[in-house]
């Protein structure tokens, strides 16, 4: 009877503590759960804290980057297999520490400082934590500041792709950047200056000395000089689209390559190769990127700065954007 006793009294004194580990720990994150609302649709609430799959670690984010076309991407409303996925979490890009690893992961620790690119299919970085995979991230060196990191992956790996895997340039070939004023654009001028590229950056009248700056040999303005007067080049790479990829095509040199980051061209070289791609998170790249960024070679291209709890207003501009804007989710 004794032991009876004991067992059912020991089973009444686990219950409350069973019901507090079952309890969900929230966090604030910025979600989207309307297509059709835009911007206008994000919404600051409180979320469960994620939890480490296989493979993954929970980064404490610190600061998180953010690119408008988000609201675009299938990702961000379905699953792959177009399953609704909403309220999801936006953002991709981000700086923290590692706060928690899942079964099976390797490479990275407790308490290290890293950056990276979350899966697009994913609930993302604009949230206190996130959870993904160890692979898209790569050690923060101590000496780069969170928001700095929070703004490399996607404008870094984005012009690291596209100028050196597929637009395969080479030393000595010009490029010509469209929107070389932005976040990516500034990346990629700077980047094929670096390897001996010689770089014309298009934009607006008011992006000219900012393009200069970057690195651009010549600038041409969109809005007043004819952009055929470039003459021929070895590579085009378009954040525009439209019109400007269409007419960029005529000058690509035989064996050139028009590279778009906007979707498929809609004119191609006529002895060149086109190509449309979408940006694939890389550790080694990362490492490549940010050691420019420690030494002097490479700068980020940051406009606003704001915090998660004001992240909303901040990120529903009433003006056009210069640089990337960044969220510190941790002061």
């Amino acid at each position: 009877m004794d032991n009876v006793l004991s067992i059912a009294g020991a089973s009444t004194l686990a219950s409350p503590k069973r019901q507090m580990t079952e309890e969900k720990i929230m966090m604030k994150a910025i979600v989207v759960t309307d297509q059709a609302a835009g911007t206008a649709g994000m919404k600051l609430v409180e979320r469960p804290e994620p939890q480490a799959a296989i493979n993954d670690v929970v980064v404490q984010v610190h600061a998180s980057g953010f690119v408008p076309t988000e609201l675009e991407w299938p990702s961000t409303w379905t699953d792959r297999l177009d399953r609704d996925r909403t309220p999801s979490i936006l953002g991709h890009e981000l700086a923290g520490v590692v706060t928690a690893l899942g079964y099976g992961t390797t490479g990275l620790s407790v308490g290290q400082r890293v950056f990276g690119l979350a899966d697009w299919y994913r609930d993302g970085t604009l949230a206190e934590y996130v959870a993904m995979e160890a692979r898209n991230l790569a050690p923060l060196p101590g000496d780069v500041d969170f928001t700095v990191g929070a703004s490399l992956p996607i404008s870094g790996l984005t012009a690291w792709q596209g100028l050196f895997q597929h637009g395969r340039l080479q030393a000595g070939q010009s490029v010509l950047v469209h929107g070389a004023a932005g976040a990516v654009g500034s990346m990629v001028t700077q980047l094929a200056r670096e390897f001996c590229a010689h770089v014309i950056g298009t934009g607006r009248a008011a992006d000219r000395q900012t393009v200069l700056d970057f690195g651009a040999k010549e600038f041409v303005d969109l809005g007043n000089d004819a952009l055929k007067d470039v003459g021929g080049v070895d590579l085009v790479f378009d954040g525009i689209g439209g019109d400007i990829g269409k007419r960029s095509a005529g000058l690509i040199r035989a064996g050139g390559t028009l590279v778009s980051i906007v979707g498929p061209a809609e004119a191609r070289p006529a002895d060149g190769l086109a190509v449309d791609f979408v940006v694939e998170s890389d550790r080694a790249q990362l490492s490549e990127i940010v050691q420019r960024v420690r030494d002097g070679r490479l700068r980020t291209n940051i406009g606003n700065v704001s915090t998660l709890d004001n992240a909303v207003a901040v990120l529903n501009p009433t003006e056009r954007r210069k640089g990337k804007t960044i969220i510190r989710v941790r002061p």
